[in-house]
């Protein structure tokens, strides 16, 4: 299911296709201006403590024998071969081989099988370390997409770029909403915290134009009825007073959401919403230090804690209870 905010999922890795199927052509981008890159936030050299924490961090890996096999798709996608729709194709095609003989669907790789797509060797990534975790504050006008038909600037043009794996943004922000944007490198983080079952919070802030009466703050939280079935808030409060006369700012929380649900939720009540602003994803917030269009990369201790409190080992396997 869609969050509120977050534009259409597009069916997953978006980078140019690894081949042609049927009368299928790749996208490629036009060459246009180059766009600037974010802004790194600049913050004080961390405590002695953390600073050594963090490098120990940094130098653990995880055994290679200890990594389960995966299926070949995710693999493959995990790996810039193509999302995994594209590489189920190219098995279907008979186009890859594991071990020198040809995939089938449903076959599992680990860290030493040796796969060929289309005759060359692909080095398969694993997550046998700590993975990156990145806090942006996107702007409107900026998609949440590898590839944009349309030519609009995406948050991956404006982000650095992951050497060694490939950026997964954590839920979508569609256009015209701004704010808080996690990506990382671990597939497994962001499904963890997108995925329904664990009805993680996002919270954003509102700019609305009506009035917003108590008796509607209150309905919000309980069964609206939209088009695509019921919605409600888990919070609804208001902060501060109003900006430029019709207008005034409330924050709402929402655990599971829909396609630019918040906004259909106000337009349910009558209410326009002129702006839309994540502030939190889960226990992440977005620092008030950290301007449009500035990034700032969690240390490795940060990190650790994310990944501990997603109840995922520091290299994004499920733990054992």
């Amino acid at each position: 299911m869609r969050r509120d905010g977050d534009a259409p999922r597009e069916g997953g890795f978006q980078g140019r296709s690894s081949g042609n199927f049927g009368d299928k052509k790749p996208f490629v981008r036009s060459e246009g201006p180059k766009v600037p890159r974010a802004k790194k936030l600049a913050l004080r050299a961390p405590t002695q403590a953390i600073a050594e924490k963090a490098q120990r961090l940094r130098e653990t890996r995880v055994d290679l024998d200890k990594i389960e096999p995966v299926r070949l798709q995710k693999a493959l996608a995990a790996s810039g071969s193509g999302s995994r729709r594209e590489v189920e194709e190219m098995i279907e095609a008979g186009l890859i081989l594991v071990n020198n003989k040809v995939a089938v669907l449903g076959d599992r790789v680990g860290p030493h099988d040796r796969v060929t797509v289309k005759g060359h060797p692909v080095k398969l990534k694993w997550a046998d370390r700590l993975p990156r975790i990145i806090m942006y504050h996107k702007q409107e006008g900026e998609i949440v997409s590898r590839d944009d038909p349309e030519g609009r600037v995406t948050v991956f043009d404006r982000l650095p770029q992951a050497k060694s794996s490939r950026w997964v943004a954590i839920g979508r922000l569609d256009v015209n909403t701004s704010g808080l944007l996690l990506v990382t490198t671990s597939g497994e983080l962001a499904n963890r915290m997108m995925h329904p079952s664990f009805e993680v919070e996002r919270e954003y802030s509102v700019r609305v134009l009506g009035e917003l009466t108590p008796e509607i703050m209150k309905a919000m939280t309980q069964e609206v009825e939209l088009e695509d079935g019921t919605a409600h808030f888990e919070r609804v409060y208001q902060l501060g007073g109003r900006e430029e006369g019709a207008n005034h700012w409330v924050n709402v929380v929402i655990k599971e959401g829909r396609n630019r649900e918040v906004r259909r939720m106000f337009e349910h009540f009558n209410l326009t919403v002129s702006r839309l602003i994540r502030i939190r994803f889960g226990t992440i917030g977005l620092p008030g230090r950290l301007k449009r269009g500035q990034f700032y990369e969690l240390n490795e201790a940060e990190v650790a804690g994310v990944m501990k409190w997603s109840g995922l080992t520091s290299t994004g396997l499920q733990k054992r209870r």
